[in-house]
């Protein structure tokens, strides 16, 4: 994912980049460090990081994908909903996957969170 999101022309800074991976950082955490160095989290923690969302707790956006082979699938989709936006400040999107009889590939869709 981070390889085909570099290739669109995306900043992105993984966990291990930032200094911050496997060393059991709570969620709540995560979330103010990416907050504080204004990016958006993108994770397959879907129920911890709903939560954190609907707490109220202001974020610069949340990103949940699916644990899902098809990473390219879900990096286009997402990256074709981030350019109709204007911010993805204080959001909760979900990348989900739609199977369509009679297709022989899945569809992915967005899916905005409300507070």
């Amino acid at each position: 994912m981070v390889d085909h999101l570099r290739d669109l022309g995306c900043d992105v800074l993984t966990s291990f980049e930032a200094g911050q991976a496997n060393r059991g950082i709570p969620d709540d955490e995560v979330l103010r460090f990416t907050t504080e160095q204004n990016r958006g989290v993108i994770t397959f923690n879907r129920d911890d990081f709903v939560a954190l969302h609907r707490s109220g707790q202001q974020h610069a956006g949340i990103i949940v994908c699916k644990d899902d082979q098809n990473y390219i699938g879900q990096i286009s989709t997402l990256h074709l909903y981030l350019q109709e936006i204007d911010s993805l400040f204080d959001r909760l999107i979900r990348v989900k996957k739609q199977n369509q009889p009679g297709l022989s590939s899945p569809i992915f869709v967005i899916q905005e969170y409300q507070r």
